[in-house]
């Protein structure tokens, strides 16, 4: 498919009206519709989502065609948060669509990222553990000489490679190093959703989203199933070539002045194999990078 043709919507236009189509579908009516048993329909009815928020059905049927008159309460978003299940993250993205959707279409330029002193110091301070700044879009912002050994050396990559969900869906390293390469892109384009769900009209994300649609099947299908992601924390296994394969958990801190820039310090596993590959790392890593990507 491409991009554009499904609705006629292209893939950036993010809309309050869009997700809450999609999780209306994505409910099991059994659990809110007396009739669920003997209906064969997908998802949930427009009259029962109304019913079930406690607004009229042509008002519901008003957000979800996007009426700009139609600005949702804060009642009325929670009430939506609980009947569509939605976890605090997902909240979090409804609120800001919610907001966004009845703002001017106006582009405006993308703020200039910078990394403050302080940040790489810190970053400079993990000796033994890899460490990678993320910004807006997922671009990398920074990374420590650790991560620059065992991710990939971002500082040599051309620019405009040096951001996560393009380093994960275009590049062959990810494949190279990471068996379960297609988890870490959901986790990166979930935050990607999520960003451009903050910043509807910033026009460097909205160019790297068209072009990975049209680049990318992984892209297209991960970005299809709306998923929404602050970070990469969790497990992860990875296969260096040189030091060989280790299990690493990743621990994220969002930056406390740039709610946009988000620290990912990779923490190896405490069994043998891990700590082995890790230490090998270490040994092979070269002096403290001199500045920020």
């Amino acid at each position: 498919m491409r991009a554009g043709q499904r609705g006629r919507v292209a893939p950036h236009e993010l809309t309050l009206g869009d997700f809450l189509r999609r999780r209306r579908a994505s409910l099991t009516p059994r659990h809110t519709a007396p009739d669920a048993i003997a209906r064969r329909v997908p998802g949930l009815r427009r009259e029962e989502m109304a019913r079930l928020v406690g607004v009229s059905v042509d008002y519901y049927v008003k957000l979800e065609q996007g009426t700009r008159r139609i600005t949702p309460s804060g009642n009325v978003l929670h009430a939506l948060g609980d009947v569509l299940g939605l976890d605090d993250l997902e909240r979090e993205h409804m609120y800001d669509l919610a907001r966004l959707d009845n703002r001017p279409r106006a582009a405006r330029e993308s703020a200039v990222q910078t990394v403050r002193p302080g940040t790489f110091r810190l970053m400079e301070s993990f000796l033994g553990l890899p460490a990678i700044l993320f910004g807006r879009r997922t671009d990398v912002l920074a990374v420590n000489p650790m991560a620059r050994l065992l991710v990939d050396d971002f500082p040599a990559l051309p620019a405009r490679d040096r951001n996560g969900v393009r380093w994960a869906v275009l590049g062959e390293r990810v494949r190279e190093i990471q068996p379960d390469w297609p988890g870490t892109a959901q986790c990166l384009i979930g935050m990607l959703r999520m960003d451009l769900g903050r910043y509807l009209h910033d026009p460097k994300t909205i160019a790297l989203i068209d072009e990975l649609y049209r680049r990318s099947e992984v892209f297209r299908e991960i970005w299809s199933r709306g998923t929404v992601a602050r970070s990469m924390t969790g497990p992860i296994f990875l296969k260096h070539p040189e030091a060989g394969p280790m299990h690493l958990n990743v621990e994220a801190v969002r930056v406390t002045d740039d709610p946009d820039q988000t620290l990912h310090v990779m923490i190896p596993c405490p069994d043998a194999m891990s700590q082995a590959a890790m230490a090998e790392l270490r040994r092979r890593t070269g002096p403290p990078a001199r500045g920020p990507v």
